[in-house]
């Protein structure tokens, strides 16, 4: 069974994750230069710090979205430079909000959180949270080369984790607002900006967590090669996954060595191969599959990317 059209250019989101070094990045890449190809205005996007895409499609890549080639855009996000920005926004969502006694010590406070665990995931998910929501109405697929798995998993569950978070964020900002309301105010609301602004990111999350549980918009591809490690690291990804009710669209097993090889070590090389294969189909036999060969070159130029999107184009036309 293949991933079909369907599941592929009738989705708005997609993310294409696994193991470091079974190949997400080119996967990613040709699967959208394959749909750009095909009629489909395309943003990829790299959240993975070691960013190969700029060597991928021999350009500089920041932050913003640049075409490469014709209806495909590329970008790179900076986990660094996204935690600097967003702790900056902090800072301005809270002027007019906290006495100008307390500010000082509260930007002191809120730059000793930038350093703490899951600061930067945090600043990377509002970044991707943002893409979502305000890209797909110039794009009609983003695609995500995500980092490998287990950042992968934190990064796609935190809507989830956000919103219960946010929610008693918010009942406890209510409950003291009608204490104030009742003792200082005979009764009228307190106006209270602290309160509109955290509703204002509950909503945020809850439309991405809605787009990323839609089967319709919103799918994940796991890529892993025909090897125990990549194989173990993908079936906890896809149980992870579900429990999360996060739809996997199907599995990428990558670098299978083609029929052609010869060579006592390549044949046995490919008998191993063959058994990981086997263990692949029964392990996620519920889910389509899509076999790469590995390639007798690196994937080193344009050239070579785009007989790989050929190959994608095949299947999703």
């Amino acid at each position: 069974m293949t991933i079909d059209r369907v599941k592929i250019l009738d989705k708005r989101v997609l993310f294409v994750g696994g193991k470091g070094g079974v190949g997400k990045s080119t996967s990613a890449s040709a699967i959208a230069m394959a749909a750009s190809k095909l009629g489909k205005r395309v943003l990829l996007v790299s959240t993975d710090p070691a960013h190969n895409l700029s060597d991928l499609f021999h350009t500089r890549l920041k932050g913003e979205p640049k075409e490469v080639v014709r209806n495909l855009f590329v970008m790179e996000i900076n986990p660094e430079k996204e935690s600097e920005r967003y702790i900056a926004n902090v800072k301005k969502n809270l002027e007019g909000q906290v006495r100008a006694t307390m500010i000082e010590e509260v930007h002191r406070q809120i730059d000793m959180a930038k350093t703490s665990p899951g600061a930067d995931e945090a600043a990377l998910f509002d970044r991707v949270t943002s893409l979502v929501l305000e890209e797909l109405d110039r794009f009609d697929l983003l695609i995500f080369d995500t980092a490998p798995t287990g950042h992968t998993l934190r990064l796609v569950s935190l809507p989830e984790m956000m919103g219960v978070w946010m929610d008693g964020m918010l009942e406890r900002r209510r409950k003291t607002n009608e204490h104030y309301t009742q003792l200082l105010n005979d009764g009228e609301p307190v106006e209270d900006p602290i309160y509109q602004t955290l509703q204002a990111r509950r909503d945020k999350f809850r439309r991405v967590r809605e787009i990323l549980l839609d089967s319709s918009m919103t799918g994940f591809l796991f890529v892993l090669n025909p090897e125990r490690l990549p194989i173990e690291e993908a079936k906890r990804g896809v149980e992870t996954l579900r429990q999360h009710d996060i739809p996997v669209l199907g599995i990428i097993i990558n670098k299978i060595l083609p029929d052609s090889v010869d060579g006592t070590f390549f044949q046995k090389r490919k008998e191993q191969q063959l058994v990981y294969i086997e263990e692949i189909k029964r392990s996620f036999r519920k889910l389509p599959m899509v076999r790469m060969e590995l390639l007798e070159e690196d994937i080193s130029t344009l050239a070579h990317l785009e007989m790989v999107a050929g190959r994608w184009s095949s299947l999703m036309e």
